[in-house]
């Protein structure tokens, strides 16, 4: 509301509410820190784990930084924009959504200590942007090449991106499986390495232990066969992917067909009768023996395909069938009159297994098959929905060093190493800019410390004593087993480039963004008119 000349001016609606100035900044920081200070505590090997129970009273057990934020359900508009970080950093890299979280809510405490010294925010902005862009430059210089190829250094890769999670007992196992299955859908493309890991289906089955998950080289789909008859496995198999309904098309209109005697019935049966067994006439003429179909599938065609011994499988999803054909090389075919003997795709051995009490469709050993599935075995559905999340983590990180090519130790080394470099870089800066700088690289320094704090040490003087280290060798990180400072690349931590990046990048633009804002008006929503006395009342008479 605005005032002139004694009359009152509304410009917002009633009942909306206005926080302005430092008022503003101060509970949007709050608010972002709570949700740093939330998923701080699962950070690194031994980070603790966090039960998320939703309305309906289902339980998630988790470390995971990027389920954790989604499972939250934050209504604060700045927590709002902590989940962003999350998720883009999950979406980008698949790993290190905690590090990007955590940074963000540090460097908004940084800041706020600026802030009651007297720094404007845009400068604080600037000089963040500064040093998030030489952190970039100093990280290049800490990095290492890596090739698809280097195996050895791969897989230490994917074991740092599980170790914490519930999967370290099958650690070993898991990881050669993540890089086997990388291996096999990487493609080539102007001389670099691409890696689409949406071609690597997860599928998980109570039952078993970890140890037992294992990689098919071809598509595992949750479904059974459409008919009992038909053979339970089928060898040296042609498979036919058809993207259409082995079924009568019912008309677009309403139609009725008048019929006047027995011979008219019997001949429009017959007529429907023909049009199936033409359908399936023409997968038998293709010879193909397995049959996955998107659509559906009439009874009738079903008793026509087992009686030509055609395994079938039907309503079949879009997403499976694409990886169905990259697997196996076959064609998807939305007119079955189209279909001929070119289209099929090929595996050795596709057959039907119960697996924890139901039947699934194995699609084996598919030739250099493009997309293929990890089959995950657990104790209980916690379990393996954890190992899950750490599969797909490694995954992701293999991913993500293979196609960036950069490697850095973990450990806390990089960020040590950078905040070193930082504090060297604000001294040539100078201004206001450098006590930014300075408030940056203390920032950082949350992931050392919060190792060192996880693992029971004094976060002080490991911090002091990885700040010494780090002036004769800049791979020296924290070891939370042996609660020493250690070399992280002998001692095989290693994490893809990409993940530091891509942090510093979320977490200082969101950052950089809710310091700017310093007016927050939240509109009410409007409440429905009221009924007035009497009801509704009758119609008016004309």
């Amino acid at each position: 509301m605005v005032q002139q000349y004694g009359q009152p001016i509304f410009i917002l609606p009633e009942g909306a509410l206005r926080t302005t100035g430092r008022d503003a900044q101060r509970n949007n920081i709050l608010a972002a820190k709570q949700v740093a200070e939330t998923v701080r505590t699962t950070l690194g090997p031994k980070g603790m784990d966090k039960m998320l129970v939703n309305d309906l009273g289902d339980i998630v057990i988790t470390n995971d930084g990027a389920t954790i934020v989604e499972e939250l359900n934050v209504e604060h508009p700045a927590a709002k924009m902590m989940v962003e970080v999350a998720k883009t950093q999950d979406e980008e890299v698949g790993d290190g959504t905690t590090t990007a979280v955590v940074l963000a809510g540090e460097l908004l405490k940084e800041a706020e200590n600026l802030m009651d010294q007297g720094i404007h925010t845009s400068i604080i902005c600037r000089g963040y942007r500064m040093a998030a862009e030489k952190s970039y430059e100093i990280l290049k210089t800490m990095a290492n090449g890596v090739s698809i190829n280097d195996t050895e250094i791969l897989k230490k890769i994917a074991i740092t991106a599980m170790t914490g999670k519930n999967a370290e007992r099958g650690r070993e196992d898991l990881a050669d499986l993540s890089i086997r299955a990388i291996k096999q859908i990487a493609e080539k493309e102007n001389d670099k390495i691409k890696v689409d890991t949406d071609n690597i289906k997860i599928e998980k089955k109570t039952g078993g232990s970890v140890s037992e998950s294992e990689i098919i080289n071809g598509v595992i789909l949750d479904k059974e066969r459409a008919h009992d008859a038909m053979p339970k496995s089928v060898k040296n198999a042609k498979i036919a992917l058809i993207n259409a309904a082995l079924e009568i098309k019912k008309t677009e209109t309403d139609a009725k067909i008048k019929i006047t005697s027995p011979e008219q019935l019997e001949g429009f049966l017959k007529q429907e009768e023909d049009m199936v067994r033409g359908m399936v006439d023409k997968i038998k003429e293709s010879k193909a023996n397995v049959l996955f179909c998107q659509k559906g599938v009439d009874d009738l065609a079903l008793h026509y395909l087992s009686g030509a011994g055609i395994f079938a499988v039907k309503q079949v999803k879009e997403s499976d069938m694409d990886k169905l054909a990259k697997a196996t090389g076959g064609k998807i075919v939305t007119n079955i009159k189209d279909l001929n003997q070119g289209d099929l795709g090929e595996a050795k051995l596709v057959e039907e297994e119960k697996i924890a009490g139901d039947e699934m469709v194995f699609v084996r050993e598919c030739k250099n098959p493009k997309a293929v599935s990890i089959l995950i075995r657990g104790g209980t559905e916690h379990v393996i929905s954890e190992v899950e999340r750490a599969v797909n983590d490694a995954i992701r990180g293999v991913a993500s060093a293979v196609e960036d090519g950069k490697i850095v130790a973990g450990g806390g080394a990089p960020e040590v190493e950078v905040a070193k470099e930082l504090r060297r870089y604000s001294d040539k800066v100078g201004g206001r800019e450098q006590l930014a700088i300075n408030a940056f690289a203390d920032a950082i320094e949350i992931i050392p410390r919060t190792l060192a704090e996880s693992a029971g040490m004094d976060a002080i003087d490991t911090l002091v004593e990885l700040r010494t280290s780090h002036e004769k060798n800049k791979n020296i990180g924290l070891d939370v087993f042996k609660c020493k400072c250690v070399d992280m690349w002998n001692d095989g931590v290693i994490e893809t480039m990409k993940i530091k990046t891509q942090a510093i990048k979320s977490a200082s633009e969101a950052a950089d963004m809710i310091l700017r804002i310093d007016d927050v008006i939240a509109s009410s929503k409007k409440s429905m008119p009221s009924m007035p006395p009497g009801g509704m009342g009758g119609m008016p008479e004309y």
